[in-house]
């Protein structure tokens, strides 16, 4: 995620005649309280289940409970533009499982996906999704 910040900046900063907006990181752990949010997001979830195969078994989320609890509690659920997940391509079926997940729970799309860490390749078009979604969910 801090990659994907300072690839904004240096955009936004190389050409600043450009629609480049800068990225805001926001995270949440367990401390976090549910409130409101005051404006549209985007969502980074990884893929951490309990085991299991991704379809009878190993669809429990073990990680990011904390999150959807901010999500449902704080009534944020129609403000998420896109979710974007991470994941091991090893776990075929379960890759991305979270972000699916919570793209339904909001009724939103999985705009975007990287393996592990992610690459430079996968922070340019990561982050050029996003630029493209939030002008499209401003024109609505």
């Amino acid at each position: 995620m801090q990659r994907l910040k300072e690839y904004a900046l240096q955009l936004h900063t190389i050409n600043p005649d450009q629609d480049y907006p800068l990225i805001d990181l926001k995270e949440i752990s367990d401390q976090s309280i549910p409130t409101r949010e005051d404006r549209p997001f985007f969502v980074f979830v990884p893929t951490y289940l309990d085991g299991g195969n991704g379809f009878e078994t190993g669809t429990t989320e073990v990680m990011t409970n904390s999150f959807g609890e901010y999500l449902l509690d704080g009534d944020n659920t129609d403000l998420v533009m896109g979710v974007v997940g991470s994941g091991n391509k090893n776990f075929n079926e379960q890759y991305c499982l979270t972000a699916r997940k919570y793209a339904k729970e909001c009724h939103s799309e999985v705009i975007g996906d990287y393996e592990l860490r992610g690459t430079d390749e996968d922070i340019e078009r990561i982050y050029h999704q996003l630029v493209q979604v939030a002008k499209n969910y401003r024109n609505k």
